[in-house]
């Protein structure tokens, strides 16, 4: 079982990572500003990991195959999470601007 819950962090994270460099098209490191903390890259590989460990401990596959397959879907909905709140934050931004 550990095995299965160590694999599917680092394969969520794996596909987090892989998902940041497509939408971006290279690696944003993380940097801090005085108000605020911008994770880059570490917000969608830790994001698509949480959502791997999380699947994989609710599902609890048979094999090393299931476990690879629902951590890279956990990793892509992941990433898709992050996506919809983009979308809403800015949608709600352009509803309040007059």
């Amino acid at each position: 079982m550990y095995d299965d819950m160590i694999f599917s962090f680092v394969i969520g994270g794996l596909v987090g990572i892989i998902g940041h460099v497509f939408k971006h098209g290279k690696i944003i490191m993380p940097r801090r500003t005085k108000k605020f903390l911008y994770l880059g890259f570490l917000q969608e590989m830790l994001l698509g990991s949480v959502a791997a460990l999380l699947l994989v401990l609710y599902i609890a596959p048979n094999s090393f195959v299931e476990t690879i397959l629902y951590s890279i879907i956990a990793g892509i909905a992941g990433d898709a999470i992050l996506l919809r709140a983009r979308l809403l934050s800015e949608n709600s931004q352009k509803n309040n601007e007059p």
